[in-house]
């Protein structure tokens, strides 16, 4: 009997997952595990490395199945990916010298440009929502020590 892969975007994120999983457990060997009683920095990790790594491994199992949905992996869409990744290194270089508003206003406004259906109305909207929930959360909530506003305009 011959094992064929019916959902290939399954088999995909079980592999992905598989491996995210193996190299966590592997990395917090470096670490001292304990027991559950006492438990050491890797601990966590370590089992959480596991538990992914189970995930992945029940996702490809289950799409060897013969009654799973057949489904075909889409090649990926290197534009979208870039416009994406682009903005979370730009939100990186802009964050200390433009603090955290204009930095995630940009983040927002680079990666909204990802998607089919983007506008620029959708995507200023978005950026205020996202810039005052992050304000409220990490300045006000857990002081998270970040600059709002560029030095220039803040003092």
């Amino acid at each position: 009997m011959r094992l064929r892969i019916r959902n290939q975007k399954d088999f995909a994120a079980g592999l992905i997952y598989m491996v995210a999983g193996t190299g966590f457990s592997i990395g917090a060997l470096g670490y001292r595990l304990g027991d559950p009683a006492r438990m050491g920095p890797g601990f966590f990790p370590f089992w959480i490395g596991v538990l992914l790594a189970a995930v992945g491994l029940i996702t490809t199992g289950s799409s060897l199945r013969l009654n799973a949905e057949a489904e075909k992996l889409k090649r990926p869409e290197l534009g979208p990916m870039a416009w994406i990744l682009g903005g979370v290194v730009l939100f990186g270089l802009l964050l200390q010298p433009l603090g955290l508003v204009l930095s995630l206003a940009a983040l927002v406004l680079v990666s909204s440009r990802a998607s089919h259906e983007f506008t620029w109305r959708a995507a200023i909207v978005n950026a205020v929502l996202l810039v005052v929930f992050s304000t409220a959360v990490f300045i006000y909530g857990i002081s998270l020590q970040i600059a709002l506003w560029p030095s220039f305009l803040a003092s």
